[in-house]
Formats: C-alpha cells, structure tokens, sequence
C-alpha cells in the first residue's frame, strides 16, 4: 500500500482483511493457522454479501452466523471485519449496521454513488471499487487524468486495457463507454495531441452524486498513507462545488 494507493493486489487485500481480525490465537504455527481459517470464513461471508447486495436484501448477524459457523461467535466480529473491508476496497460496497440492537445491516455502495454496472447482468458483481479509484486518479492528477496516468494506476490493481479481469471485466469497454455513456466519466481528446491522446474527467453524474471533499476522506480513510497536501482540493474548486450543490 505504500508503493501506491491504488494497490489492491491479493496479496495486500488479503493483508488487509487479516487486518480486520481481533481474534488471538496461540503463537507460533496456530496463528497462521487460525488466520487461515478465519479467512476462508471470511471469503464465504463475501460471497453471500455480495449475493444480498445484487438482490438488494438486508441480513442480519444470525444469517452470516448461519454461513461462517453458528461455533464462531467469538470470532465473527473479526471474520465480519476482514469480508466488510473486502468489500468497501474491492466492490466499493459499505456493510452498514443499521440496528445494534437486532444486529441488522444493509449494503450500500460507497460516497452514495448509484452505478451498478455489472454488464454481466445479475451474476455479475459491483464495480463501484474500481470508479472509487478512478475518481481519486482523476483527482489527483487535478481534475484531468492522462489515459496513460490511469492505465499505470489501474495496472497496479492487475487492471490492464483489453485484457478481461475476473471482477471488472474488459475495463476498456466500463472506462471509455459504460461510465461514460451513464455520466460518470468523460473521455475525451487532449487538444493538439501529436499523436492523438485522451484523457478522463468526472462526468455530470459524479458532481451530482458525490464531491470531491467526499472523495477526498473516502481516499484518506481507506488509504491513510496518501499524501494529503496532493489531494485537497483548492479553496476555488470547494467553493465553485458548494455553488454548484
């Protein structure tokens, strides 16, 4: 994660959901082994979490206990937390708890957004993670990303144009059409380019839907280590934002 923010490759979201556990263990070659188990439970719980959010259904801690083990009530909160993290950093899908008392959550997209675009219809899965992402290159890069600037930033996720990808799909097609076409991006040619080269901005549909002071705290509580003088934005951009709400 230090190399980049954008690095979501298995081996740090998996760092990542480990990280999400409180449960202890014994030292030595039980830890490693707890954690294992721990993580099975918790790629099971994504599983039915993303199944829930397609068919826009809430859940409850009995349900997810009924999926992890009805024997792992003491580690469920951390088994919760490493399958909520997933969740928010890859599929951009916030694991809400909306009633302590009867312990019931519902699954909402990230910042608000309401892009579900799947392409592959309802066994598809979300892509909110990855226009999150995208979002804060854009940011980043001042409101107007290089193509090439987000190609190496999305190639850190394994991301690669013209190549399908197991979650995404043919990122391609979602960046320069999908998005595009429901006003979350605009894609267009940099004037005076020799050879022709293009570039991405928000689209209307971003400004309407989230900000870039959302986006902006979305970033740094999902990636601490962002530089933070980089991303605020200036006083003439948040006050034109405000104008605009």
């Amino acid at each position: 994660m230090e190399a980049s923010p954008w690095s979501l490759s298995e081996d740090s979201s998996s760092s990542a959901m480990e990280e999400g556990s409180g449960t202890g263990g014994e030292p030595g070659v039980a830890e490693p082994v707890l954690h294992a188990a721990l993580h099975v439970r918790a790629v099971s719980l994504v599983g039915f979490l993303l199944q829930k959010f397609r068919t826009k259904q809430p859940t409850s801690q009995a349900e997810m206990l009924a999926i992890v083990g009805e024997d792992e009530q003491d580690a469920f909160p951390g088994i919760l937390g490493q399958a909520s993290e997933c969740m928010r950093l890859v599929f951009g899908v916030e694991v809400k708890e909306v009633d302590p008392s009867e312990h019931s959550y519902v699954l909402v997209t990230v910042l608000g957004l309401t892009c579900d675009a799947m392409l592959s219809g309802e066994q598809g899965l979300p892509k909110t993670g990855l226009l999150v992402v995208l979002l804060g290159v854009i940011l980043l890069e001042g409101d107007r990303a290089p193509e090439e600037v987000v190609w190496e930033a999305l190639g850190v996720m394994g991301v690669y144009a013209g190549e399908e990808h197991i979650i995404f799909g043919e990122p391609r097609e979602l960046l320069t059409n999908v998005w595009v076409q429901e006003g979350y991006l605009e894609y267009q040619q940099v004037p005076g380019g020799d050879p022709a080269r293009y570039e991405f901005l928000w689209g209307p549909r971003a400004h309407m839907e989230t900000s870039r002071v959302q986006v902006l705290e979305y970033l740094l509580r999902v990636y601490p280590g962002l530089p933070v003088s980089s991303l605020v934005p200036s006083e003439e951009a948040v006050s034109h934002e405000e104008e605009g709400a």
